[in-house]
């Protein structure tokens, strides 16, 4: 969705997710949210009545959504559908992120986890429903791509975790090398789980 088609709430949502992404929960102040999505700061109190931690469970539950959304247009665009082609199309948005804009923001939903799983329940539970949201339709597409049913849910979460952990690690190191090497390695082990044709 362009920028102008948000209202201010979701504006003020999507803000939050960039601002987390890039600085962390404990960083991303209400006001820089406010000044990032060009609303009224009195506008927070009224859409975010639970205050910063309403806002941040949002922020990651947009990102969650975002990230399910994703798996359905790489999907699409595979010249070649395989397993193997749909994880190389989720890396690659992170290393054309990176290569293109550098290495200052990663995933928001990791990022929430990091700075309050053991402060805020109800941000380990949106974070947990987030990878959740993120998984069930990767898994569908597995199943479309040909992989076993039963294999497709486990699959999904070896995915998000490879590239979750290459994402961070890609952050530290300053270089795509970490994305790159889970794309070359995970991708033959996807393609070898697939046994049927839809």
């Amino acid at each position: 969705m362009a920028g102008s088609e948000r209202g201010p709430r979701e504006r003020m949502v999507f803000s939050a997710a960039q601002l987390i992404r890039r600085d962390g929960v404990a960083a991303t102040g209400m006001r820089e949210v406010a000044a990032h999505a060009r609303a009224p700061r009195g506008s927070l109190q009224y859409y975010f009545p639970g205050g910063k931690e309403q806002l941040v469970n949002e922020a990651v539950g947009w990102a969650g959504r975002y990230a399910a959304d994703r798996v359905g247009r790489f999907l699409a665009g595979l010249a070649e559908p395989a397993p193997s082609g749909l994880f190389a199309a989720m890396v690659g948005q992170w290393t054309d992120e990176f290569q293109t804009q550098g290495f200052g923001s990663g995933c928001p939903v990791a990022a929430a986890t990091v700075d309050c799983a053991d402060s805020a329940e109800s941000t380990r539970a949106a974070a947990g429903a987030a990878f959740a949201c993120w998984n069930a339709p990767l898994a569908r597409a597995l199943a479309e791509l040909g992989v076993p049913e039963q294999r497709t849910g486990s699959l999904a979460t070896l995915m998000i975790s490879a590239l979750e952990g290459a994402i961070l690690i890609a952050r530290a190191e300053r270089d795509i090398r970490a994305l790159t090497t889970v794309a070359r390695e995970l991708g033959p082990l996807l393609d070898g789980c697939v046994t049927e044709r839809a």
